[in-house]
């Protein structure tokens, strides 16, 4: 956009404005200057006539005495002496007064010097008078006042207070000349302050009406480079759309085509496996268990990748607990032992009074293993991993460096290995689905995604830190509990067979699947009912009143799982309840936690799984 200047015929009376403004500035703080200079000149008056009218009551003073010894001395009467003390003292408050005013001019310090002394010389000899008379000696002390020695220094005194007065008199006149020509320089710095003043409010008024158009021209130009800005920020965010819909759709690709992989391979071993069992019960030929153990670890896997794209999608559901970190640290020590082998030697460095938090024990424990095994295969010659627990804080400044970040106390896990340590790039993109730097066959790349993708569910936070050649730092944080809660334990696995007087309703409309549910649980001893809907489900309630357990999926037509279990509960509030579903939002999960009171065993599960969620269930 164009810089927007001022006319240049108008430039001369901007400079004439300033000018003028600079001018009136100078007399206006010269005004104030002459003003504080004709209040010092007033107080130097008012110094002036207060030494003037002490000299005065000085020489009343000696006069006062004079005059008291005299007509002690004529009559003998003491009430004639009454004034002479009070005068006596007050003459040496007055000299003490005037010497302090006097005391910047060295003239009139000399002059007070002498006034002191003659005073002093003429008060001796109105004591020394005073005091013959009282003796009885009135001739010798008429004969003291007949010799005119106290006339002389009585008029030596009356000359020195003139003097003095004189000298006073002199600078008064000065001070007071002085102080006219500070007011006529005050009244006219005032006059020309306010001329200046009206001059600049004129020449201020002129350019303000020669600017308007200038003002509007400006704003028609900013107008104009406004409109043109906004066209480039929209041209600028339709190609930032279309970039984050190309990564978006290159992301989406790599994922796609990670699964497509993954299960391509899997299913191509369940495949083969259940053909080649079907070939050899054909031939009524057996050693089929390897071919069994291949299609079930197959499955295995689809399931687990299953819950790792779950998990990084941040959909899977959570039963979050209170969790004490350092004791399910200490708890999963022989556990990560076995899992890392004997090359690795595991420190553990837990915090004192660390808080608790509230999380899926067994999705944390998970992800500690998760990143425990990474640490481990960056360290192929073995090495040390600690594990670390720490009370953090996280500030607003660290909240703004780190998306999806809120401001609070955390509990931090923090595992550390002294690996090879990785790039910047390589760090950047260890959280993303399908990447890896491991060998082909050694990882699927979904390790650390569901990591990522569980803690974000938790509302918590994780950061890799890490350095070429000197090992990397992942670390957990978690929010902070702040009420208290019962804590999750380790409980050994109980008996998980049933008996024949246990009865389940299995409710599912997955033919397949119905028929497997209800196969594996009589396989564990007890004695199942089935149903492909809910309505015929809530019959057989009604009918069998002797039913335990409600099996149910969770999706279902018409009517789901979640409705079926409330109706079944009003008819049978000691009706015990278990859900299972592949996949459900918003039924018996909200917000990616199991809703309170809710049993859920998740699909694909095995025969093991069933029989130890059905027992758990059952004995609660």
């Amino acid at each position: 956009m164009d810089r927007v200047s001022v006319p240049k015929p108008l430039a001369p009376f901007y400079w004439g404005l300033l000018g003028c403004t600079l001018l009136a500035a100078i007399i206006t703080l010269g005004t104030f200057w002459l003003g504080f200079r004709e209040r010092d000149q007033d107080q130097w008056v008012r110094h002036s006539l207060a030494i003037r009218s002490e000299l005065q009551v000085i020489q009343t003073l000696t006069l006062r005495a004079e005059s008291a010894q005299r007509g002690y001395l004529v009559t003998g009467r003491e009430d004639y002496l009454t004034p002479f003390s009070p005068a006596r003292g007050a003459l040496q408050s007055a000299l003490d007064r005037v010497a302090s005013l006097v005391s910047d001019n060295p003239q009139q310090v000399a002059a007070i010097g002498a006034l002191r002394q003659s005073i002093s010389t003429k008060l001796d000899e109105l004591e020394h008078t005073i005091d013959l008379r009282k003796a009885g000696r009135t001739e010798d002390a008429l004969s003291l006042v007949n010799s005119d020695e106290g006339q002389r220094v009585m008029g030596a005194i009356v000359d020195q207070i003139a003097t003095m007065q004189g000298n006073e008199d002199r600078l008064l006149e000065a001070r007071e000349a002085d102080a006219e020509s500070l007011d006529l320089s005050l009244e006219f710095g005032s006059v020309a302050a306010f001329l200046l003043t009206c001059g600049i409010a004129i020449l201020a008024g002129y350019l303000a009406r020669r600017s308007v158009a200038s003002v509007h021209a400006a704003n028609v130009q900013l107008s104009l480079a406004n409109q043109s800005l906004i066209e480039q920020i929209s041209r600028r965010e339709q190609v930032e759309a279309q970039l984050r819909q190309a990564q978006k759709m290159e992301a989406v690709g790599q994922l796609t085509g990670g699964m497509a992989h993954d299960f391509n391979n899997m299913l191509g071993v369940i495949v083969g496996a259940l053909d080649l069992i079907k070939r050899r019960l054909k031939k009524d030929e057996f050693g089929i268990g390897r071919f069994v153990e291949s299609a079930t670890r197959a499955t295995e896997r689809s399931a687990a990748l299953i819950q790792r794209l779950l998990a990084f999608a941040r959909q899977q559901p959570l039963a979050p607990q209170t969790v004490d970190a350092n004791r399910m640290i200490a708890d999963m020590s022989e556990l990560l032992r076995s899992t890392l082998g004997e090359q690795i030697q595991i420190e553990t460095v837990l915090a004192a009074e660390l808080w608790k938090t509230n999380v899926d024990v067994h999705q944390l424990e998970s992800a500690v293993v998760n990143i425990a095994i990474n640490a481990r295969d960056a360290m192929p010659e073995g090495g040390k991993l600690t594990v670390e627990t720490q009370n953090v804080s996280l500030d607003e400044a660290y909240c703004h460096e780190n998306a999806e970040v809120t401001a609070g106390q955390y509990v931090m896990i923090a595992i550390t290995d002294r690996g090879g340590g990785m790039a910047p790039a390589v760090a950047a993109r260890a959280f993303d689905p399908f990447f890896t730097t491991k060998p082909v066959g050694k990882g699927t790349g979904l390790g650390l995604s569901q990591v990522y993708g569980f803690i974000k569910q938790s509302t918590g936070h994780i950061k890799i830190y890490s350095e070429i050649g000197n090992g990397t730092t992942v670390k957990i944080y978690l929010p902070r509990l702040y009420r208290q809660a019962d804590e999750a334990t380790r409980t050994a696995p109980k008996p998980a067979n049933g008996d024949a007087g246990e009865i389940i309703l299995v409710v599912e409309d997955d033919p397949l699947m119905r028929r497997l549910s209800c196969d594996s649980l009589r396989e564990l001893g007890y004695t199942v009912l089935e149903s492909e809907s809910a309505s015929a489900a809530l019959a057989m309630v009604d009918d069998t009143p002797s039913i335990k357990l409600l099996f149910t999926d969770v999706v279902m037509p018409e009517i789901n799982g979640k409705k079926l279990a409330d109706a079944a509960l009003k008819k049978r509030p000691d009706l015990k309840v278990l859900f299972t579903t592949g996949y459900t939002r918003n039924a018996v999960v909200h917000g990616g936690i199991l809703d309170p009171g809710v049993n859920l065993i998740s699909k694909p599960f095995t025969i093991e799984q069933l029989a130890s969620k059905v027992r758990a269930v059952l004995d609660t």
